[in-house]
C-alpha cells in the first residue's frame, strides 16, 4: 500500500490498536443523507438487516445508510455470493464470512475497487492500523499487491486450553501433567483407577466434541496439527510453509495416538461422538480431559455442579513435548476471511470508505462491539461496561449482540474486553496461566494465490487432504499400520500432486510475505 509503513518484526501476541484524535466532525461521513445497496450474507442464515438498532445508531453518527439486497431466502452464504458474482450485477458493498479469498480472486478481475489509496487519502483510522500491523496487511492483500476488503480482526491471545479433572487428580493424588510421560500416566490412572468412584471401568481419559482436536496431541512428539486457526491447515517454518500431515514426527505423533487409543486413553467414539461431547462426557461423570475453548468449557463447572458435585474442570499448562517444548498451538486468529468490499458500480467510493473507517474510530468500534450506550452498555470510567441485565440475561450475551447488529462480520477490530466481561473465573484463571509463560507461536495467515496457482491448487488439494485424513483416521483406529505404510503413504501423496501444492504455496508465501 503506497507511503504504509513497513516494518519486519513479527506481530506482538495481541494486535496493537492507534486511533487517530479527531474533532467530533470526523464521525461525519456526508451532510446529505445516503444510501448505499449492500450485499451482506453471513452464517449460512444471517443477512444485513435495515432495521438493526447499531446499523441506524451508524447512520446517525455518519449520514450514511445501508440497503439489503441480499436473498432472504437463500440458506448458503457462499452460493449467494456465488449467484452474485454470475449476475454480473455487483451492489455497492459485498460482505460476509469467509470471502477473502473470493475479494482477492474477483477483484483483481474488475469486480470490486482496489482500496489501497482510497485508504491512504480518506481512511486515517484503517491507515493507522495497518501501519501498526503491516503483516496484517500483507496477509489481506491479493496476488496483485492490493488491498479490495476490510477485513474482521479478532482481538486477544487465547482461545483453547487443556483442561483435566483436578477433582480426579486429587482424588488419586496426582499433579496435572507437566510432560508428555506425565500425561500418559494421568491418562492411565484416569482409565484404571475409577476416579469417578462408580466401581466400574467407565472413564474416558480424553475426549474431543472436534476430532480435530485429539491431533493436538502431535504436538507432544514435536508434531503439529494446523498452523492456522482452522483444522488441517499449512504452517511456516524457518520461512517455508510445509503441511503437518507428512514428516518423522507426525508419523511418530500417529503412532503414539494410536497406541493411546488402543489403549483406551481415548474416546472409542471421538470421531462420531459430536458437538454434545462434553454435556455427555462430563454430565455423565465420565470424562477426564479435552483441549477445547477457555469459556465455554470452564462453564461446565457451573452448569454441571448440582448434576456432578465437586465437579473441578480446570485448565492447566499444555504438556512438554519429548524435547522439553511446551506450545500453545491454537491461538485467536489475527485475521479473519471475513469482512466488506466495494462493488465496482459503487459510484460513491470516497463516501463508502469513510464509512468503512468509522468503524475504527474509537465510537465506531465500541458500536460495533458492545451495541448502544444506555441500552446494552453504560461508560464506566471511560470503558463500556454491559449492563446486569445483558450479563445476567438468560441468552447469552453475543447472540443478544447479534440480534441488534454487533460482532457481526463487518470490517471492524474486535474488542477482546466484550467477551471477557462474561467469562467466568475459571476461565480468567486459565488465560491468566496461559499468559504466564511464552506459549504462543506464529500463525499462517495464508497467501493469495494468482489464478495460474489456484488452479494448480484447486485441482489437487482436495483429493490430497481426502487422502490424507483417510489414513489418518485408518491409522489410529487401528485398521492401517503407520510404520508399514509410510513409504507407500509418501509416494501417494506425490503422485497426486503434492509437491505441485506445495511449490505454488511457496512462490505466493515468498510473494505476499518477502522483502
Amino acid at each position: 500500500m503506497r507511503n504504509l509503513r513497513s516494518i519486519s518484526a513479527l506481530l506482538a501476541a495481541t494486535v496493537a490498536f492507534t486511533t487517530p484524535v479527531f474533532a467530533d466532525e470526523h464521525l461525519k461521513v456526508t451532510d446529505e443523507p445516503l444510501t448505499l445497496d449492500i450485499h451482506f450474507h453471513f452464517r449460512d442464515r444471517v443477512v444485513y438487516d435495515n432495521n438493526w438498532p447499531v446499523e441506524k445508531r451508524a447512520a446517525e453518527l455518519t449520514g450514511v445508510s445501508l440497503n439489503n439486497v441480499a436473498s432472504l431466502a437463500s440458506t448458503s452464504s457462499q452460493e449467494a455470493f456465488n449467484l452474485l458474482i454470475a449476475s454480473g450485477d455487483i451492489p455497492d458493498i459485498v460482505g460476509g464470512d469467509s470471502l477473502k479469498d473470493k475479494f482477492n480472486l474477483y477483484g483483481p478481475q474488475g469486480a470490486f475497487l482496489p482500496l489501497n489509496e482510497l485508504i491512504e487519502e480518506h481512511a486515517p483510522n484503517i491507515k493507522a492500523f495497518f501501519d501498526e500491523n503491516p503483516d496484517l496487511l500483507k496477509a489481506a492483500q491479493a496476488a496483485d499487491g492490493n488491498l479490495y476488503y476490510i477485513p474482521y480482526l479478532p482481538d486477544g491471545k487465547f482461545a483453547r486450553a487443556w483442561f483435566v479433572r483436578q477433582d480426579w487428580l486429587d482424588k488419586l493424588g496426582l499433579e496435572a501433567p507437566d510432560n508428555v510421560d506425565e500425561l500418559y500416566e494421568v491418562l492411565t490412572a484416569f482409565r484404571n483407577q475409577d476416579p469417578n468412584g462408580n466401581g466400574k471401568k467407565d472413564e474416558i481419559p480424553y475426549f474431543a466434541r472436534q476430532w480435530p482436536e485429539l491431533l493436538r496431541l502431535l504436538v507432544l512428539w514435536d508434531g503439529r496439527s494446523t498452523g492456522t486457526d482452522a483444522a488441517h491447515g499449512f504452517y511456516v517454518e524457518d520461512g517455508e510453509v510445509k503441511h503437518p500431515y507428512t514428516g518423522e514426527n507426525y508419523k511418530i505423533g500417529i503412532s503414539n495416538i494410536a497406541k493411546w487409543y488402543k489403549e483406551g486413553l481415548i474416546d472409542p467414539e471421538v470421531f462420531t461422538r459430536g458437538a454434545r461431547t462434553r454435556e455427555e462426557l462430563l454430565g455423565n461423570n465420565v470424562g477426564g480431559m479435552t483441549h477445547d475453548w477457555f469459556a465455554s468449557t470452564s462453564g461446565y463447572n457451573v452448569s454441571l455442579a448440582d448434576e456432578v458435585p465437586g465437579i473441578d474442570f480446570r485448565a492447566f499448562l499444555p504438556p512438554k513435548s519429548v524435547s522439553g517444548k511446551r506450545i500453545e498451538e491454537n491461538r485467536r486468529t489475527l485475521l479473519k476471511p471475513d469482512g466488506w468490499a466495494i462493488g465496482h458500480t459503487n459510484e460513491n467510493p470516497i463516501e463508502t470508505i469513510k464509512y468503512f473507517d468509522f468503524w475504527f474510530t474509537e465510537e465506531g468500534r465500541r458500536l460495533a462491539n458492545f451495541g448502544l450506550e444506555g441500552e446494552q452498555y453504560d461508560l464506566v470510567d471511560g470503558k463500556p461496561q454491559f449492563k446486569d441485565e445483558v450479563l445476567n440475561s438468560d441468552s447469552p450475551v453475543n447472540a443478544q449482540l447479534w440480534a441488534i447488529g454487533a460482532q457481526i462480520p463487518r470490517g471492524f477490530f474486535m474488542d477482546y474486553s466484550y467477551e471477557e466481561q462474561w467469562t467466568n473465573e475459571i476461565a480468567l484463571e486459565g488465560i491468566k496461566l496461559y499468559e504466564s509463560e511464552d506459549l504462543l507461536i506464529p500463525e499462517f495467515l495464508g497467501v493469495s494465490m494468482t489464478p495460474e496457482e489456484q488452479e494448480v491448487y484447486d485441482r489437487y488439494w482436495s483429493s490430497i487432504l481426502t487422502y490424507m485424513l483417510e489414513k489418518q483416521q485408518a491409522w489410529i483406529l487401528g485398521s492401517g499400520d503407520v510404520e508399514a505404510e509410510w513409504d507407500s503413504y509418501n509416494a501417494q501423496l506425490e503422485r497426486l500432486g503434492y509437491d505441485k501444492v506445495m511449490e505454488v504455496m511457496n512462490t505466493a508465501y515468498d510473494r505476499q510475505y518477502g522483502e
